[in-house]
């Protein structure tokens, strides 16, 4: 037997079965990613600084403060809470992600009417800005499972019956609607 064809046939098994590991390990790494959502990926920038391109409003830059199920909370200045469904990029964001399982229960599964219904037993202000970049200001009244009723007032004026000025009701499905959305909580602030 000779010395240098055992060493040579045993160093092509080793390339091989590398490359064979390498493959596996590449197929791993797809699925694994497969089940990484934007949404994880949002979680791991929290209290971080984000840019986020939405749907007609172009780019707003803040710090990311909150993530919910359907929804982002961004300090730019002012709070801006910024349905997912109307995030359309976002500037180097960094690859990390935190695992579905971390959010929590409650996080995890707040949606984006459950802010609503936060912002209407509060008594909140909001500015509902649409797709077509006009803007809605008043207090949510009633928040069903997809629009939201607001009452039309002066953002410094209280929502008196005096006060409101018409009734909106915005579709939270529409996608003229939905992918514009933005919510910016107490204006007056």
């Amino acid at each position: 037997m000779r010395w240098e064809e055992l060493f040579a046939d045993l160093e092509a098994q080793a390339r091989s079965l590398g490359r064979a590991e390498e493959g596996e390990l590449s197929d791993r790494t797809r699925g694994e990613m497969a089940q990484v959502t934007l949404m994880n990926r949002l979680r791991a920038q929290v209290s971080r600084q984000v840019t986020v391109s939405i749907r007609g409003l172009g780019d707003l830059t803040g710090r990311l403060q909150r993530t919910g199920a359907d929804w982002l909370l961004l300090q730019a200045p002012d709070e801006v809470i910024v349905p997912l469904a109307a995030v359309m990029a976002l500037r180097d964001l960094p690859p990390d992600a935190v695992s579905p399982d971390s959010s929590g229960v409650v996080a995890g599964g707040l949606r984006l009417t459950s802010v609503l219904r936060g912002a209407a037993r509060d008594r909140s202000v909001v500015v509902v800005t649409r797709v077509d970049g006009r803007s809605l200001t008043g207090t949510p009244d009633r928040v069903g499972a997809d629009f939201v009723d607001l009452a039309l007032h002066d953002p410094v004026e209280a929502p008196r019956r005096t006060e409101v000025r018409a009734r909106a009701t915005v579709s939270l499905t529409h996608p003229a609607t939905t992918h514009g959305l933005g919510f910016l909580a107490d204006p007056s602030r």
